[in-house]
This record gives structure tokens, sequence and C-alpha cells, in this order.
């Protein structure tokens, strides 16, 4: 078996502010850097074998005390970012669903192929994104420990695919900051094995776009 670690990236003033991040890195804030550590604390003592992470910064800077308390090298991976909200990023979900309400219903309701506007992508495109990226980690790393720290909509494409639940189907499950999720790789699929785990947290945040 092969077990893939996902890691949300900590909190940062927009998941506060329920803003839309996507692309955009407004970075971590005290309280996410703290995060960041709890969670390197955390794992260190386990055996790991890779860490990969998101290129942007939020997740960057939640990965690196983990790669310097196991010292291994941080693994740049521009495919484990989150979704590209394209004209939503920046804007609050009151925002949205006062200014833009048709395309945020769109957005709420989970339309597996609406692009959003402003270059953005559709859910279906960030879901292939992200599925080939996770097959991409496993099949480097058969019968090995993986860490990838990312973002809370790549956690939930995750999720889905280890459940086997459709881009349409509403969330039950936490998409929470900092929190370690554990999948496993058998057979030629993925299953669940941990999720939202958040013990070494005092708390942790859960929205999307993030």
């Amino acid at each position: 078996m092969t077990e893939l670690i996902l890691v949300r990236h900590g909190v940062t003033a927009w998941n506060r502010e329920r803003r839309f991040q996507g692309h955009t890195d407004p970075g971590l804030d005290d309280e996410g850097r703290e995060q960041a550590r709890r969670a390197a604390a955390r794992l260190a003592s386990e055996p790991v074998d890779a860490i990969y992470a998101s290129d942007l910064g939020r997740a960057w800077q939640t990965a690196e005390p983990l790669g310097k308390a196991t010292g291994l090298p941080l693994r740049s991976r521009p495919a484990l970012r989150e979704r590209h909200y394209g004209a939503f990023e920046g804007r609050s979900h009151d925002e949205l669903a006062r200014e833009a309400p048709e395309a945020f219903a769109r957005w709420e309701r989970r339309e597996p192929d609406f692009e959003l506007p402003g270059g953005g992508e559709s859910l279906r495109a960030f879901d292939a994104r992200v599925r080939a990226t996770l097959d991409e980690l496993v099949a480097r790393h058969p019968g090995q420990r993986v860490v990838a720290v990312t973002h809370g909509g790549v956690l939930d494409c995750a999720y889905r695919a280890a459940r086997g639940l459709a881009l349409d189907a509403p969330r039950e499950h936490q998409l929470l900051n900092a929190s370690i999720n554990r999948l496993g790789w058998r057979d030629g699929a993925f299953f669940l094995i941990d999720w939202a785990d958040v013990a070494h947290l005092a708390d942790a945040r859960d929205d999307v776009g993030a």
C-alpha cells in the first residue's frame, strides 16, 4: 500500500473573511504559521519518504516546518494549486452573492462544466488536474508514505475520488486548515484511511475557494 497524506495550508486573513483565494496568494497569518508548526510536529515522528507542496506561498509556508523537521527537501508541484477562481478571487462569498448572484449560484450548485468568469477553471477541469497529479505522486512512490501540502479544493477532489462521489454531490466532508488527511492507494484505486484530523490544533476553519 502507498499512503498519501494531504495537509491543507494554514489559515490566512482571507480565510477569515471568506474570500476566494484561488491562485491569488495572501500568505499565512500568525495563527496559520503556528498551525504549520503544529502540523509539522505532529507528522515529524512518522516515517515520511517525500514531501510535495503547491507552489503558492500559503502552502509552501505550511510545508517548510515539516521539511526542516524531517530533513527532506520540499518538491514543488504547481498542479497541487487551488482551483483557479478567475474573477471570484479576492471577493467574499457575501459580495459575490450580492454582486454576481447568477455566477455565484452556479458555483454553489457545483455545476461541473461551469467555467468561472474571468478565466477561471471549471470544476471538471480542476478535478482532472488534481486526480492526474495524485495518480502521479503515488506512481512515483510505490509502497511509501508521501506528504502533499495543498488546498481545500484539492482535498475535496481527493475525498471524492476515494469515496466515489460525484462532482456535483453536496459536500458533507470537512476541509480544515492545517488538517491531516490520509488516503491509501492499492490495486489502482484510492481509499480513505482518515480525514480532517486536527488533534494537533486548538481550532481550524472550513471554507472553500482557499
